[in-house]
């Protein structure tokens, strides 16, 4: 038996980020493109973009600078902004992590393999 927990981020009951939005941000910066980096995810570009702009929205502050041009010359990558949340989500996933997977073999001792 195994405990996951992932932190999502919701407002007025709506959820706005979570462990897929890192992932997209991380495959951002990894290919340059959102369009690349919905590609990597078997995403469909309109579906990354309003997931990134309901993230924006959310949190009140831009993630991605783009550059417009097209299929050479175009991109995207993350704002500071971005960098930061991104940084501190994935610490906080990480203590979240190590703390429920301690507590849960205390609160579960029949749990251990």
């Amino acid at each position: 038996m195994e405990l996951k927990l992932t932190p999502r981020f919701l407002q007025n009951g709506q959820r706005f980020f979570g462990p897929g939005v890192a992932e997209l941000l991380e495959r951002v910066r990894e290919h340059r493109s959102l369009r690349a980096a919905a590609a990597s995810m078997e995403m469909a570009y309109s579906k990354a973009w309003r997931i990134i702009h309901e993230a924006e929205e959310g949190f009140g502050f831009r993630l991605l600078d783009s550059t417009i041009g097209g299929r050479h010359g175009g991109g995207a990558s993350l704002t500071p902004e971005a960098e930061q949340l991104l940084a501190d989500y994935r610490r906080f996933e990480a203590d979240i992590f190590a703390y429920s997977q301690a507590r849960f073999q205390e609160i579960f001792p029949q749990s251990k393999p």
